[in-house]
């Protein structure tokens, strides 16, 4: 199995001057708690992140007015990300690494195809497997 058999195809995107009232209108819409952040043109190529999280921390704590924040704002940048042809292996070892929940999925050419998240990969591994992402992604930052 490979990235592409456990990802969510074609997930909600935005652009860095995207405001965060409307990142987050997305994540509403879409059942979600991340927003892959893309270059602005053609390609889709994923440069940051936007998690609820990140809201949360980098606009609300901090004194940001919603109203006027964008994605460039609050992302989490460089976007980490994996291949759509990268092993189930690979894309567990990387979420632990990077202690992250969800993980952007790129194709060939570098452009956003996917995401997976921890419940794309509860459905597809073993309760130990899934537990041990788990465990690795939730343990105090290194």
């Amino acid at each position: 199995m490979n990235a592409r058999d456990l990802m969510t195809a074609d997930p909600a995107c935005c652009t860095p001057e995207t405001p965060i009232r409307e990142i987050a209108r997305l994540m509403v819409r879409c059942d979600c708690g991340e927003i892959p952040v893309v270059e602005q043109g053609g390609l889709q190529k994923p440069i940051g992140v936007v998690t609820d999280r990140d809201i949360v921390c980098r606009a609300i704590a901090e004194g940001k007015d919603p109203a006027t924040a964008t994605a460039t704002d609050v992302m989490s940048s460089p976007a980490i990300v994996v291949r759509d042809s990268d092993s189930e292996e690979a894309v567990r070892a990387k979420m632990e690494r990077h202690q992250i929940r969800r993980v952007p999925v790129v194709d060939q050419t570098g452009a956003i195809c996917g995401i997976i998240a921890l419940a794309d990969l509860a459905r597809h591994e073993s309760r130990k497997d899934v537990g041990q992402v788990v465990r690795e992604v939730s343990a105090p930052a290194r």
